[in-house]
């Protein structure tokens, strides 16, 4: 037994260990990227009636982003003004920062397209409805989906798989 902190009860190295990763893992790689406080407002617009996008909006919200909703019938006219490509089209559009977020992006795969900030990028989209995305969550096992990210050249790849 070895006392590894003044004044701590002897402990083993394994469980002294055990608990330090315990603590590196739940503080250093649960945080975001960046502190809620850095974070810029999500302005999301989407339909008034739909569930799914107040059930994502409440995602942002939990991951720390302050969230501005505008109800609107006018998709077509905020996707085109954020550049979104009609592919890839989903139920609501946000503005966060100087990107557009296309459908149901989770919350960590926003903060790390800020934080990356990759060249040309005009901005992520989980296109379609996917049942495993925030706000959409189907039970039971469901398929993994894409998120792309698009780029202000018209050329799109795939940012992340969930």
């Amino acid at each position: 037994m070895t006392d590894f902190l003044p004044g701590a009860a002897p402990t083993s190295r394994r469980a002294f260990l055990g608990t330090a990763a315990a603590v590196v893992g739940g503080t250093l790689f649960a945080r975001p990227l960046l502190a809620a406080s850095a974070l810029p407002t999500a302005t999301v617009y989407k339909d008034a009636g739909c569930g799914c996008c107040k059930e994502w909006v409440k995602h942002l919200q939990q991951a720390g982003f302050t969230v501005e909703s505008r109800d609107t019938s006018d998709m077509d006219s905020v996707k085109a003004s954020f550049g979104v490509p009609a592919a890839l089209a989903s139920c609501h559009t946000a503005r966060v920062g100087v990107y557009a977020i296309e459908g149901h992006v989770p919350a960590d795969l926003i903060v790390k397209l800020l934080t990356e900030k990759p060249a040309n990028a005009r901005g992520l989209a989980a296109p379609g409805m996917p049942n495993r995305a925030p706000g959409m969550q189907q039970p039971g096992p469901q398929p993994p989906y894409d998120v792309i990210l698009f780029e202000k050249t018209g050329k799109t790849r795939v940012y992340a798989t969930r």
